[in-house]
C-alpha cells in the first residue's frame, strides 16, 4: 500500500504543546508514511524543534519532512534538522529517500524550494547582486529537487516531491498577487515534469488553494493546515495512474 498523509505549516511553539500530537493519534491507522511540508517552528530556534519532536514521538510511522522559511529564521536550520534526525525524522534537503509502505516503495525526494515567481511574472538575474542571488538561490533549490527525483529511478513503485515553497500558481490562488513571488517558483514545477513524480505537495501559502496541476500534468496539493483546515490530509497512490489522489 501507498497512503500518504501530509500537512505544513504547523508552526510548534510553547503555546501549542499537545495540539499535534493530538491530532496524528491515528495517523498509523489511515496511512503508511507521514510527509511534514516545512515550517514546523515558528521561529527555527532549537528549542521549538525539540516541541516538534516531542509531538512527533508517538507516531508508529515513517516520518519525512522538509524545512521551511520560518524554520531558517534563527539562522539554525542544521540544528533545527539536527534535532528531528535524533528524534527519527528523516529530514530532506535536496536529497530523496525511500520507504517501504508495505508491498510497494515510495520514493521522496524533498526540498526547501524558494520563490522567484511564475512564468511571465518572475524575477531574472539582472541588476543588483542581491537580485542575482535571488534568483540563483531559487535555481539552485530546483537544480538540487531535479537531481533527487532523477535519483529515484527504478528504485521505487511511486515517487513524491516534499517542498515548502508552491511550484505552481495554482495553489496560491486566494493570495495577494504581490505576494506570488515569495510563494514560490515556476521552477520547482519544471524540475518536477523533468524528473518525474506521481504527486507533489508543498505548504507555506496560507491562504491559498488546495488543489494544482504542473504543466506537464503532475498533481499538486498545498497541504498548509490553515488550507487543508485538518490535521493532515490522506493521499492514495495504490491506483497505479495515481488518479485516486485525494
Amino acid at each position: 500500500m501507498t497512503r500518504i498523509a501530509a500537512v505544513g505549516d504547523l508552526h510548534v511553539g510553547p503555546d501549542s504543546v499537545g495540539r499535534v500530537s493530538a491530532g496524528l493519534t491515528h495517523v498509523a491507522e489511515r496511512a503508511d508514511v507521514l510527509l511534514l511540508a516545512g515550517d514546523l517552528t515558528r521561529h527555527g530556534a532549537t528549542g521549538e524543534a525539540e516541541l516538534v519532536a516531542g509531538e512527533l514521538a508517538a507516531v508508529a510511522l515513517p516520518i519525512v519532512a522538509v524545512l521551511g522559511n520560518h524554520d531558517h529564521h534563527e539562522g539554525e536550520p542544521e540544528q533545527v534538522a539536527a534535532v528531528l534526525r535524533e528524534a527519527g525524522v528523516t529530514v530532506l534537503d535536496g536529497t530523496a529517500t525511500v520507504v517501504d509502505t508495505g508491498g510497494s516503495t515510495l520514493g521522496i525526494a524533498g526540498a526547501k524550494g524558494f520563490g522567484g515567481g511564475f512564468a511571465g511574472a518572475c524575477a531574472t538575474a539582472f541588476g543588483e547582486p542581491a537580485m542575482k542571488a535571488f534568483v540563483a538561490e531559487a535555481r539552485a533549490e530546483a537544480t538540487r529537487l531535479h537531481a533527487a527525483l532523477s535519483g529515484l529511478h527504478g528504485r521505487c513503485d511511486r515517487t513524491v516531491a516534499l517542498l515548502h515553497y508552491s511550484p505552481v500558481e495554482e495553489t496560491l490562488r486566494g493570495e495577494r498577487l504581490e505576494l506570488y513571488p515569495f510563494l514560490g517558483s515556476y521552477l520547482l514545477a519544471e524540475a518536477v515534469d523533468t524528473a518525474g513524480a506521481d504527486l507533489i505537495v508543498h505548504g507555506h501559502a496560507h491562504h491559498g488553494t488546495e488543489r494544482g496541476v504542473t504543466p506537464g500534468g503532475v498533481r499538486v496539493r498545498n497541504v498548509a493546515q490553515p488550507v487543508i483546515g485538518h490535521a493532515y490530509r490522506v493521499f492514495d497512490l495504490r491506483d497505479p495512474a495515481g488518479s485516486r489522489v485525494a
